[in-house]
C-alpha cells in the first residue's frame, strides 16, 4: 500500500480576511458566512478519505476549531506566494515518506469525497492528477513524485494556472489524469443555489 497524504489549505474564518471578491459585492458578513460554510463542507468531504490528512493554515495553526486534531494534523503554511507555500507543503510530506500526495483548498463546494478518492486511485497509474476549475485554475493537484517546477513561474489567481501547470508536467515527460472540471466559489455569482438558500441570500 502506498502511503497517502491529503493536504488541505485553509485560512481562519476572520471578518474582512476571507472571500474578498464576494465581500466587495455582498459585504464582509456574507463573505465570512460563505467561507464558514465552505470550511464545514471541506471538513465533511475529507473526513472519510482514506489518507493521512494535514490542514495547513495560512495564518498560524489553531486548536479546538473545526478541524478535529484526532483526524487532521495541523501545520502552518510556509512564507511566500501560493506556489512557494504549496511546494513547501509537498516537500515536507514527501520528505516524511508519503508517496501519493494531493492538495485541495476550501473553495470548491462542488467537490465531494468520491472525486478525492478518484484522484488517489489515478496516482496508481499517473504521476500527476489535476482537477481543473472553471476559472482556469485547479481545485486539486496530486503527484507521486516531487516536482518543484509545477509551482514555479506561475501567474497565480489567473486563468492560465491550469494550462501552465500541465505544460510543466509535459516538460518533465510525465503523464497525468484530469478529474472533472468544477467551479470554485470566488465571486458572488459562484455561490451555488444550495448555499444561497441556506444563507438566505
Amino acid at each position: 500500500m502506498h502511503k497517502k497524504a491529503l493536504i488541505i489549505f485553509v485560512r481562519h474564518p476572520v471578518l474582512g480576511r476571507v472571500k474578498t471578491r464576494i465581500a466587495a459585492t455582498l459585504g464582509e458578513e456574507t463573505a465570512l458566512a460563505v467561507y464558514r460554510e465552505l470550511l464545514v463542507h471541506t471538513a465533511a468531504i475529507t473526513r472519510p478519505v482514506q489518507a493521512d490528512k494535514f490542514v495547513f493554515y495560512a495564518d498560524g495553526t489553531q486548536e479546538n476549531d473545526l478541524w478535529d486534531a484526532a483526524v487532521y494534523q495541523k501545520r502552518a503554511q510556509a512564507d511566500g506566494d501560493l506556489g512557494e507555500r504549496m511546494q513547501q507543503a509537498f516537500r515536507e510530506l514527501f520528505a516524511a515518506g508519503y508517496q501519493h500526495i494531493a492538495i485541495i483548498g476550501s473553495d470548491c463546494f462542488a467537490l465531494g469525497t468520491a472525486v478525492i478518492d478518484t484522484a488517489f486511485s489515478s496516482l496508481q497509474s499517473s504521476r500527476v492528477v489535476a482537477g481543473p476549475s472553471t476559472d482556469g485554475g485547479y481545485y486539486l493537484l496530486g503527484m507521486r513524485a516531487f516536482a518543484p517546477s509545477l509551482f514555479e513561474n506561475k501567474r497565480w489567481s489567473t486563468g492560465s494556472v491550469m494550462s501552465d501547470t500541465l505544460q510543466s508536467v509535459q516538460a518533465l515527460g510525465w503523464d497525468y489524469t484530469l478529474l472533472p472540471t468544477l467551479s470554485d466559489v470566488d465571486e458572488a455569482t459562484d455561490i451555488p443555489a444550495e448555499l444561497r438558500k441556506k444563507l438566505l441570500l
